[in-house]
């Protein structure tokens, strides 16, 4: 008997010895377990503000700064745009001008070749830009079959849009200087009424 109970005794204390490390193990696994669940959370709850921030647009300081850069952008390309576009003018302007120069000189050499009758006192020169286009009956041909010098008559480039092509250029009589230019009889050359001043440094009305 004396055998038994110590053993009862000794199976109570070894049970009662395991019981608070046994409660101490589960206490501590729930501590972690709920330390985790918070870390989970935490995070969550942050990535769900980024998230919503995100969601919700850009920030103030985000659209200055975006309105800035599309404002420094803008500033180059438009005079880079404007510079491209007075450079095609400038090349029209240059063969306009050759185109209408070329023709007026054709017509003064008809004349002296005595294809066109011209007047005793005239400079051989047209009265017209448009004589050029509509042509001039030439004086060799049996049929009176007329003499063109231009397909069409270019206008100048810098002109006001509205103006009909020979009224867009400024017209130079034989007998005028070639540093003051008027009008005449007769058209000897041309030249644009534009003010402005060419890539090149010289006027357009000098071309």
């Amino acid at each position: 008997r004396h055998a038994g109970a110590a053993t009862a005794r000794g199976g109570d204390a070894a049970t009662a010895a395991t019981r608070p490390r046994t409660a101490v193990t589960a206490a501590g696994t729930g501590r972690h377990a709920g330390a985790a669940t918070a870390r989970g959370g935490s995070a969550a709850t942050a990535g769900a503000a980024v998230m919503q921030r995100r969601s919700r647009g850009f920030t103030l300081l985000e659209l200055v700064v975006t309105v800035a850069i599309i404002g420094v952008l803008a500033s180059v390309a438009l005079p880079f745009g404007e510079l491209t576009v007075q450079r095609m003018k400038e090349r029209d302007l240059r063969s306009a001008l050759r185109q209408i120069r070329d023709g007026l000189d054709a017509y003064r050499q008809a004349v002296d070749e005595g294809r066109i009758r011209g007047r005793a006192d005239g400079s051989g020169y047209p009265r017209s830009l448009d004589e050029l286009v509509a042509g001039v009956e030439d004086a060799r041909s049996p049929s009176g079959a007329k003499i063109h010098f231009l397909r069409r008559l270019p206008r100048d480039p810098f002109a006001a849009p509205q103006l009909p092509a020979a009224d867009s250029w400024g017209k130079r009589a034989y007998r005028s200087p070639p540093d003051a230019p008027f009008e005449g009889e007769d058209v000897f050359d041309v030249y644009s009424r534009s003010q402005r001043i060419g890539l090149n440094g010289v006027p357009y009305r000098e071309w």
